[in-house]
């Protein structure tokens, strides 16, 4: 009789969610025979098929068969205030009718990056493009232009968008050797693991061996200061100040990532924890629902990319700094004041502590990490410090992140499947308890399956 009850209860979730999803499922099959997996991204991908949205508002999202959700990606953390917030649709159809892209610089690019320098520590000068990968791409190329060096160090599980030089353990090594075995993704030619070194976020040790090794290749650290993708995972307290420490002792440049953690302060991470990197990528939020990336730093860095500059970087592309996506940014970052980021910091932990609650009165053994408005679960106990714990939490439990995903996207809780939740300012306390409550409510209905085939997860 053993597994009988588990396998009863997978059924049932796959077949209430491809009952209440039957237009999607009519999508997917048709979008397949054009597009590669029936999307044009990978993250939307999920198990048996992804939901088909067709309008957002506020906090809510509505498919194709007329289903109702509250929003918990927000397109993977990029949209701060919701769906369709009106003042940022107003800056949108203003300029939409002027034009979306002039040819030509516009007032409201030099209007946005005045808002940006003056609010994010590092940044003396900034460049737009379109896209985080963009963002993070040009980062390192002012790194080495300034340095003159080639070489990099990286996170292991760092997500830093998917050009060649940053598609380097995106996927963590779990080998268990000392430091983190490189390797890239599939169609990255292994000639850039000549220049990426690859060491454990957390680990202050491991970077310093490197640098003492390779310094005179090494142009930049790059980090994000909270792991995102990597599993949410936060610094270590002063991880990131020796962080900045061994980059000026070893004389080379220090990178942020803040494409995710900008929103945890109206300055970002940098601002919050005081370590001021040279260069900060940006993107997501600061384009109000439109594709943006940006990077900036000091003055001596950035400078560079003035075409009169004897020391030139060439930097171009169509849409860098279009005038539609720099209106509702700039709509979408006032709107973001210190007030918005303290009342959604504050939802994020009282989000953090009713999952982390529900977990204890299902009898589940788990963590609820990130921070701020980020939050990440995972199925795992001890200390996370490093990718590698999340990747042990994914093995960890086996199926259940899955159904978990599919029994809560019945009950109108949209998030990512990986356990990823993200919260916009539409959203109130009403929001962050609903998903608590679907949250519990799903385990319990789940924990026949965990007594079954996961009991290594339950509390004793």
């Amino acid at each position: 009789m053993k597994g009988k009850k588990a396998e009863k209860i997978k059924k049932e979730i796959f077949e209430k969610y491809e009952e209440k999803t039957k237009g999607s499922r009519e999508r997917d099959e048709r979008a397949k025979r054009c597009l590669p997996g029936g999307d044009t991204r990978t993250a939307t991908y999920f198990f048996p098929y992804p939901i088909y949205m067709v309008e957002g508002k506020g906090c809510r999202l509505y498919d194709c068969d007329g289903n109702e959700y509250i929003d918990f990606l927000n397109n993977y953390t990029s949209l701060i205030h919701g769906h369709a917030h009106p003042r940022i649709v107003e800056a949108a159809r203003e300029q939409l009718q002027k034009g979306t892209v002039l040819g030509a610089p516009g007032d409201i690019q030099y209007r946005h990056a005045e808002h940006m320098c003056s609010r994010v520590p590092s940044l003396e000068m900034i460049r737009y493009c379109n896209s985080g990968t963009e963002a993070t791409l040009f980062a390192l190329r002012a790194a080495r232009a300034y340095t003159g060096k080639d070489a990099y160090i990286k996170m292991d599980g760092g997500y830093h968008g998917s050009h060649d030089f940053v598609d380097v353990n995106v996927m963590p090594d779990t080998s268990g050797s000392e430091l983190p075995i490189a390797h890239v993704e599939r169609g990255v030619p292994t000639s850039v693991l000549n220049e990426v070194y690859i060491v454990p976020f957390n680990d202050l040790d491991a970077v310093e061996r490197v640098l003492k090794e390779r310094k005179d290749r090494i142009a930049a650290i790059m980090v994000e200061p909270v792991l995102g993708a990597g599993g949410g995972i936060p610094p270590e307290p002063g991880y990131l100040q020796g962080m900045r420490e061994l980059a000026d002792r070893y004389e080379v440049l220090l990178i942020f990532d803040e494409i995710i953690t900008f929103r945890m302060h109206t300055g970002g991470m940098q601002a919050l924890t005081g370590v001021i990197p040279d260069i900060t990528a940006l993107g997501k939020i600061i384009g109000g629902g439109f594709p943006i990336g940006a990077f900036g730093g000091r003055k001596e860095i950035m400078e560079r990319f003035a075409p009169f500059h004897p020391e030139n970087i060439r930097h171009t592309g169509t849409f860098n700094g279009n005038n539609i996506t720099l209106a509702a940014g700039l709509a979408a970052m006032e709107l973001y004041d210190q007030a918005a980021v303290e009342r959604l910091n504050a939802l994020g932990d009282r989000m953090r502590r009713g999952l982390l609650q529900a977990m204890e009165r299902v009898g589940m053994k788990g963590q609820v990490l990130g921070m701020g408005s980020v939050i990440v679960v995972m199925w795992r106990e001890g200390k996370t410090t490093k990718a590698k714990d999340a990747v042990d939490s994914v093995v960890s439990a086996g199926a259940l992140p899955t159904l978990l995903h599919l029994e809560m996207l019945c009950k109108g809780i949209y998030f990512a499947s990986r356990g990823m939740f993200a919260l916009s300012t539409p959203m109130s306390e009403e929001e962050v308890d609903a998903a608590v409550e679907a949250f519990e409510s799903s385990l319990e209905y789940l924990r026949p399956v965990v007594e079954e085939e996961l009991p290594h997860l339950l509390r004793e």
